[in-house]
């Protein structure tokens, strides 16, 4: 079940939150699964999963985590350099991808990425790909963090609003401050107020929108309730909605 891998980059983008990019054997997997990582801890196994940021075709596996204080991983993640080994699941998993996403007439014109902190991760790897911008008319992300310097992969989001400026909109809110250009608000509370859809431009709607959702719960349960009321549903395998969610704890 693991392999061998070797911390090859990392990044500190504060300083609790941080990517890792190891180099490992790792089999085909599709844009928004998650892999996990382990380390052998006195007498037990400690294992945890982490969405992978990078696309299939990088010959590595780059994760975004952010160390938690009474983490049983994090803190130890935190703290691997360059060239330290970690062992990692080969085979990715999870149903958070464009796959289960409709197609046809159901599809609709507009994708909607809804994350908080490191849930980003996963639709950082779609991004990265061919898929959603050759599928969506518009491809929008609303990242929602506490403070401006939770914001990872920023540089890189704002490339895409450069090279798509007709199709990606990147919609910021950040909660504990003022930010130029970002709202201040929680992303539940931004759709229930219209607040996100004034600053996107854009209306959410069952014929138009289809939503991938991955954060906190409190996150996924207050924008589900919100999409809900806006007359979208939950997209199920034999009853295909706008709505896909996935937990990210």
């Amino acid at each position: 079940m693991w392999t061998k891998g070797h911390v090859i980059e990392r990044i500190d983008w504060n300083d609790k939150l941080f990517s890792l990019r190891i180099a490992a054997e790792l089999d085909p997997f599709i844009p928004g699964q998650f892999i996990k990582l382990s380390q052998q801890q006195e007498d037990k196994r400690v294992a945890r999963a982490y969405s992978l940021v990078n696309a299939p075709d990088k010959p590595y596996a780059e994760i975004l985590a952010v160390a938690v204080e009474d983490g049983q991983l994090s803190p130890q993640l935190q703290h691997l350099a360059i060239g330290d080994e970690i062992e990692i699941t080969p085979t990715a998993t999870g149903f958070m991808t464009l796959d289960e996403i409709p197609k046809g007439e159901l599809q609709g014109r507009h994708l909607w990425f809804l994350a908080t902190g490191t849930a980003v991760g996963p639709f950082l790897s779609m991004l990265d790909t061919a898929e959603p911008w050759q599928r969506f008319e518009k491809i929008v992300l609303v990242y929602g963090v506490r403070e401006a310097k939770d914001l990872a992969y920023l540089d890189k989001l704002k490339g895409y609003a450069a090279q798509y400026p007709d199709q990606f909109i990147l919609c910021l809110a950040v909660t504990r401050e003022t930010v130029a250009d970002a709202l201040q608000c929680r992303i539940p509370d931004g759709l229930v107020s219209g607040e996100i859809e004034r600053k996107v431009g854009l209306t959410l709607s069952a014929a138009d929108s289809q939503v991938m959702i991955c954060g906190n719960p409190g996150m996924i349960s207050g924008a589900q309730a919100a999409l809900l009321d806006k007359g979208l549903t939950k997209n199920l395998r034999r009853a295909p909605g706008q709505i896909t969610v996935e937990k990210y704890w």
